[in-house]
């Protein structure tokens, strides 16, 4: 009842001409009025309805002016806005300022998932020295010394690299290695972790070492064989420290060479060389290796190395580590 009440006070021009109307066609129809009475009626009806009509057309005018000046302050408003949202947003905006000074604050950027690839990538392409700290160096003789290398060629500049692994002729830290990975999730090959397949991964790296040696000038490599194992894999290039792990889910860590804690890590791979065995690199000049080392190529080589290979190892084992070597594959692709 109250929302026809409403209807009726909002449209009374309207409510009282439809009620004139019916008072004058039930008057006229029984004849009570006479046909002046009428006409003039009529004529007075007709005068509010179109009062009712100019009235709903001037409420249109304005609320259609008020639209158009809503829009045009809405528009100057954005106007105004948008460089404002530039300095903030854009590339010199206060948002990117604001992101570069948190940067430079931390010492210590933590890298997830695609990320950890991504900034090896970037740590690849322009550095002139690599230093490794690891396991059994699988991805570094797949990806980083070859990527590194013909980083070196397109650029016609040197390169110094230095890898330190476990000891394969140790047996003991090989296994102590295997168990430690049969612990985390299966790499990408899916070959179970032996102190067999250890061995062989460590001297993958070592023959590969060798292999790329000789057919590059630009490359100077340092080996050294630990009997030490760590869980954690360290590669400092010329830009920044990269800290991961062997399994691919755990977060990275990236220190840039600006901060403090890339000169300490240097520090720290230079001493754990220091305290490892190296490898008499040079005295694989004495063996040619061809692009495709034979078995007995890869014999005299480990002999020449003080790395002599297992007893157990057979022909079949040997030509598995020239596969691993020269044939490497990302173990994380």
């Amino acid at each position: 009842m109250a929302g026809l009440f409403t209807w009726v006070v909002k449209n009374l021009d309207a409510f009282i001409g439809l009620l004139l109307a019916l008072i004058v066609a039930i008057l006229g129809l029984n004849n009570g009025v006479s046909q002046d009475v009428v006409n003039s009626a009529t004529l007075l009806i007709l005068g509010v309805l179109a009062q009712a009509v100019l009235r709903d057309r001037l409420r249109r005018e304005t609320a259609e002016r008020e639209v158009r000046q809503a829009v045009r302050d809405t528009r100057d408003r954005l106007a105004e806005l948008v460089p404002q949202m530039q300095e903030i947003t854009g590339p010199e905006g206060a948002l990117n300022r604001a992101r570069e000074a948190i940067d430079s604050v931390s010492m210590v950027r933590v890298l997830h998932g695609s990320e950890v690839g991504q900034a090896l990538a970037e740590a690849r392409r322009h550095t002139d020295r690599w230093n490794f700290k690891g396991g059994t160096g699988t991805y570094t003789r797949a990806v980083t010394l070859p990527e590194c290398l013909e980083h070196a060629r397109q650029r016609n500049a040197t390169l110094h690299f230095a890898i330190e692994i476990i000891d394969p002729t140790d047996e003991e830290v090989c296994e102590r290695y295997a168990r430690f990975r049969r612990s985390l999730p299966p790499d990408a090959p899916g070959e179970r972790w032996t102190v067999d397949r250890t061995r062989k991964e460590s001297y993958a790296t070592v023959l590969a070492a060798c292999w790329h040696r000789q057919r590059s000038g630009l490359l100077t490599i340092d080996v050294r064989v630990s009997a030490q194992m760590t869980t954690f894999r360290y590669d400092l290039s010329s830009s920044c420290v990269i800290i991961t792990q062997e399994n691919p889910q755990t977060p990275a860590l990236r220190i840039d060479r600006r901060e403090l804690y890339y000169n300490r890590y240097n520090i720290e791979l230079q001493y754990s060389r220091e305290q490892s065995r190296r490898v008499p690199i040079e005295a694989a000049g004495q063996v040619s290796l061809d692009d495709e080392p034979s078995v007995e190529q890869v014999r005299r080589l480990f002999s020449a190395l003080g790395l002599p290979l297992p007893r157990s190892f057979g022909d079949r084992e040997i030509a598995d580590i020239v596969s691993r070597a020269i044939q490497a594959r990302n173990p994380y692709a």
